[in-house]
């Protein structure tokens, strides 16, 4: 790994938080947390390694490593996006910036703000240059179901694509992103409409569906450019709708989400919202590949609510 340029010093003393989940993108999380560890100790940083064995686990060791009095500086996430979800909800309330050191197998939120995706050192570099300099705000989806409230930096899926999560999720085999696309046709052989009750900033209406989507950014699985147009950091959310269509229609204009090119399909449907309620019977809600829970629930957007090293 090449060594840390001094050209990035921060100005503040303090300690870098680094989460490390080992079970992300199949255990190759573990060798580039320890290179991140590596990396920032080499540049002078304190650095306080945090893992566990579970995700619930390491969720409660991050938030008594950020308690009050703790000195530290950044929290740096190691691992996907499920680990940048660990990390927005972590420091909700406080003015700790979080760091993104990508080594899952999605990475959307990480592509979102243009960060180094295969390589550790460049991603560190990034961390400490956004130290100096303060990084930047970014807004947060908030989320409220089942009498909990949860934050999202990426998109919340409650349809098909949270389907297609639920069914991959599930799998120990194929690894990577193939897994997804595999679980996504799987999916596609039983899946049915959805008959949504939407309430987008007080209008309310029925929409028949095979997904919506709520975004904050722009990728969901690994790349898929749903909402291209979406940005982080305008105070909007974007309501992302895709109307019945049929198998082979659906699997005709799939190839183009990746290249943001499937917006002008008669099916799609993108707006600028500010807070939305979403009802279905059946249908569970993901957020940064999460799962949270069953609908319905409220989602509403809180402006600048997090400060990102990027």
């Amino acid at each position: 790994m090449t060594s840390p340029e001094p050209a990035h010093p921060s100005n503040k003393p303090g300690k870098i938080a680094l989460a490390i989940n080992p079970g992300a993108s199949f255990g190759r999380t573990r060798d580039a947390g320890d290179h991140a560890a590596q990396y920032f100790r080499a540049a002078g940083r304190d650095v306080v390694v945090l893992e566990a064995d579970s995700y619930d686990a390491l969720q409660r060791i991050v938030r008594d490593a950020l308690a009050p009095g703790s000195a530290v500086e950044a929290l740096v996430v190691v691992g996907g996006d499920g680990m940048v979800h660990l990390g927005v909800n972590a420091l909700a309330g406080l003015e700790i910036p979080l760091g993104i050191v990508p080594s899952g197998t999605g990475n959307d939120v990480a592509r979102l703000l243009s960060l180094p995706l295969a390589d550790t050192a460049a991603a560190c570099s990034r961390v400490l240059a956004a130290m100096a300099t303060g990084g930047r705000r970014i807004d947060v989806g908030r989320v409220t179901a089942a009498g909990r409230t949860t934050r999202f930096a990426g998109v919340l899926s409650a349809g098909f694509d949270a389907a297609v999560n639920e069914r991959a999720n599930s799998w120990r085999w194929p690894r990577g992103k193939s897994r997804y696309n595999l679980a996504m046709l799987r999916e596609l052989g039983s899946f049915r409409r959805i008959e949504y009750t939407v309430t987008a900033d007080g209008t309310t209406w029925k929409q028949p569906a095979l997904l919506i989507s709520v975004a904050n950014g722009q990728f969901i699985g690994g790349g898929m450019q749903i909402t291209p147009d979406a940005l982080p950091d305008d105070g909007w959310l974007d309501l992302f709708v895709v109307r019945p269509l049929s198998r082979l229609r659906f699997l005709a204009v799939f190839p183009k989400v990746f290249a943001g090119k499937h917006t002008s399909h008669p099916a799609v449907e993108i707006k600028r919202v500010r807070n939305v309620r979403l009802e279905a019977a059946g249908v569970v809600a993901y957020a940064d590949g999460e799962r949270l829970a069953s609908l319905p629930v409220e989602v509403d957007v809180i402006p600048g609510g997090l400060r990102v090293l990027a």
